[in-house]
């Protein structure tokens, strides 16, 4: 590994602390090297404040820091655009650094190399695509929103080695190892959504909370489409303004309101074939700045994110147990894409199946 890759893994390291807070905003860390050294770092830590390159250059200064000269690292190119906060390049070109190194350039329409542009014209050296398959792989949620202006999709599933999601009683709980429950209260934390259908919400009665690790706590979003669901389920007891269901345009304007008086969203979408228009769901959702989910359920739903083609990834967690019911995650072959990557992963007791 050359210098430059390491400094880079050292930014994408940074980049990580802002996992799940920065969004819609792309996680960003970066690194400052002066005479061969790392002399500071900083990181995105939330939406709407400093960048990561602000963020490394007031450290630097903070400690009485010259950065003429200096070297500037970071896994995505620096904005060249105002936004919440004034332009990165600019900054970098004020203080006179000698070079900066870029992982992947921004697909961002405000940015989209104007950055890199901006600063060779002030003689600044710039070198992009610093391990850029990996600096893309850190921000896939931000990519794919910038590119279809539609939120990143993955299907998170538990099921047993015969392939089933749950018993004849719709019973679903704790099908997986305590150790994978932990790992999908993570991904709750990073993914701007978890979203599941108006049966999971009946059978399971699901909090769709962050729980036994750190994180923050991301939109519930239940599809209910003639908002049949009762009110006492856990899902509609935050008063966190983070709950959304999902309904139809022609739903009942009194039970549209009732759920708005809990502070719940309501998004009111078309209909396809008679059930919930995914596409349109999604778009409605995108103007919510929700740039990631994580469908969890059911089946049902499962199956008409695939038919739509909507799906980005797949995460499926094998128990080694057998439920010997009907009810099976996927029943149309015809319905999956194919993933044109394969991975499994082994915890202490379960696989984990991730399909990209």
């Amino acid at each position: 590994m050359t210098k430059d890759e390491q400094y880079m893994t050292r930014c994408f390291e940074l980049a990580l602390k802002g996992a799940g807070n920065v969004s819609p905003n792309p996680m960003v860390g970066c690194v400052i090297v002066k005479n061969g050294k790392i002399v500071a770092e900083g990181y995105h830590k939330k939406y709407g404040t400093n960048h990561g390159e602000r963020a490394a250059i007031v450290s630097a200064l903070k400690k009485g820091i010259n950065l003429k000269g200096a070297e500037l690292y970071v896994n995505l190119e620096p904005c060249a655009h105002f936004g919440k906060t004034p332009p990165c390049s600019d900054l970098i070109i004020e203080h006179n650094f000698s070079k900066v190194v870029i992982g992947v350039k921004d697909p961002y329409h405000e940015v989209a190399g104007k950055g890199i542009a901006r600063m060779k014209k002030a003689g600044i050296k710039v070198i992009t695509g610093v391990l850029e398959e990996e600096a893309k792989e850190l921000n896939k949620f931000f990519f794919k929103f910038v590119a279809t202006g539609l939120p990143y999709i993955t299907i998170k599933a538990a099921q047993t080695i015969d392939g089933k999601i749950a018993d004849d009683k719709y019973r679903s709980k704790w099908i997986s190892s305590t150790e994978s429950r932990r790992t999908v209260h993570k991904l709750r934390s990073v993914y701007d959504a978890v979203l599941v259908g108006a049966n999971t919400v009946k059978y399971d009665n699901p909090k769709l909370n962050v729980r036994d690790v750190r994180g923050r706590d991301p939109y519930r979003i239940i599809i209910d489409k003639d908002l049949a669901l009762k009110h006492g389920y856990d899902v509609y007891k935050y008063a966190d303004g983070k709950t959304i269901v999902i309904t139809s345009l022609n739903a009942e304007i009194s039970k549209i309101k009732l759920l708005q008086k809990k502070n719940i969203i309501v998004l009111p979408c078309k209909i396809k074939n008679g059930k919930i228009d995914l596409a349109d769901a999604l778009k409605k959702l995108a103007s919510h700045n929700i740039a990631s989910i994580m469908v969890e359920g059911g089946a049902f739903v499962y199956n008409e994110f695939l038919k739509a083609g909507l799906v980005d990834e797949m995460l499926i967690f094998i128990a080694p147990d057998v439920m010997g019911s009907d009810i099976t995650a996927f029943s149309d072959k015809k319905s999956f894409k194919d993933f044109s990557s394969v991975n499994y992963y082994t915890s202490s007791r379960d696989i984990l199946v991730n399909l990209r």
